[in-house]
């Protein structure tokens, strides 16, 4: 099978699909693979890493686009790049198509594609690895980064995260127990911070609390417990979803006006739409904005400002399912295997997953019966 890796275009995002370790394991077993030039760059593998495994680097992006019929990305193409994807081809990438534009999700169904989303490739328990692999970095991330913006030379309001001998700790509230609330959660207690979990399914919050060191406070997500929880936090990490649905809104104005001034909040549920009210996407060098008083960070995507490490952990839980297309055909390995079916979002251009297809008023045509 002929398979494409292009350069990631989206502002910022220094990742790519596959390590040259990954392309490899895959010429190795006699397919082709097409990486754009300077694909892999910003993660640390330049052409000739790719060239050494087996791979044809091409310079024309919509060559990489064209010959494939398999593409692999880590962002989706961009609306005006739909016109170089070709009928019958099956793109693998994080798409959040819950947050798309309606116009854009149209568009993009029109060219008759399978589209298959990373973030929503899931077991039978609703575990999604490529997701979880990619919170785990971020709710990591997030702990260093949030105790940064409590900073005074970053706006701050100038807390030290896990506090000092005589001095408390900063309130640090999570919303969203899930990998990226999990992985938060344990990095900020193991340097000290003061940690309150929130979620609205408490058996999620007895989960959470199996992977902490050791117990931490936490409260079922009911409208009076989340206005008592900000109205004291100091910082404030949420990841609240609905895996492959728009992000809950669960902070409105009225609430951010009942927190403490330069108070922050981390909005990173702002890939599937955000779960403030004042929540807009940001990007570095420029990160954070300010409404109502409070400090919002709400970048897409966190993993990518550790790229190296993000391209490894992502090449690791995503080649056995590239595998498995390429040997077996997208449609075969469809029908065989659960976890990819409940990933795919549109099946030769029909909308395949009932909660897009309600979302935005479509057919809903499952797997299978294209």
């Amino acid at each position: 099978m002929d398979i494409g890796i292009p350069k990631e275009l989206r502002t910022h995002e220094h990742r790519v699909a596959l390590t040259p370790g990954g392309v490899k394991a895959l010429t190795e077993r006699g397919h082709r693979v097409y990486v754009e030039t300077a694909a892999g760059g910003e993660a640390g593998h330049n052409d000739d890493d790719y060239r050494s495994a087996g791979a044809t680097v091409v310079y024309a992006r919509d060559e990489v686009f064209a010959r494939p019929e398999l593409l692999l990305g880590v962002a989706p193409p961009a609306p005006d790049e739909f016109k170089y994807l070709q009928p019958g081809q099956t793109v693998l990438a994080f798409w959040a198509l819950p947050a798309a534009h309606a116009e854009d999700l149209r568009a993009l169904m029109a060219r008759e594609v399978t589209a298959i989303g990373l973030e929503v490739v899931q077991d039978e328990d609703g575990h999604a690895p490529a997701l979880a692999a990619m919170s785990e970095i971020a709710g990591s991330l997030s702990v260093v980064i949030g105790a940064g913006l409590l900073l005074n030379e970053f706006g701050g309001k100038g807390i030290l995260l896990n506090g000092s001998p005589g001095v408390p700790p900063a309130n640090l509230v999570i919303l969203g127990t899930g990998t990226l609330g999990r992985a938060a959660a344990r990095t900020a207690v193991g340097i000290g911070a003061e940690v309150l979990m929130l979620d609205n399914d408490i058996a999620q919050l007895r989960r959470a609390l199996l992977h902490m060191p050791h117990a931490v406070p936490t409260m079922v997500s009911t409208p009076a417990n989340l206005e008592r929880a900000l109205m004291f936090a100091d910082l404030v990490i949420a990841s609240p979803a609905s895996r492959g649905e728009r992000a809950p809104l669960l902070i409105t104005r009225p609430l951010l006006r009942k927190m403490k001034p330069r108070s922050v909040i981390m909005d990173l549920a702002i890939d599937m739409g955000g779960c403030c009210e004042t929540s807009r996407p940001t990007s570095f060098p420029n990160p954070t904005f300010e409404a109502e008083g409070i400090t919002h960070f709400c970048v897409p995507n966190l993993s990518t400002t550790v790229a190296r490490s993000a391209t490894k952990a992502l090449t690791n839980t995503v080649l056995p399912w590239v595998l498995d297309l390429v040997a077996e055909g997208t449609d075969v390995a469809l029908a065989r295997h659960a976890m990819l079916r409940r990933g795919t979002y549109l099946h030769h251009g029909r909308c395949a997953m009932p909660s897009l297809c309600e979302s935005f008023g479509l057919d809903v045509r499952p797997v299978g019966e294209a």
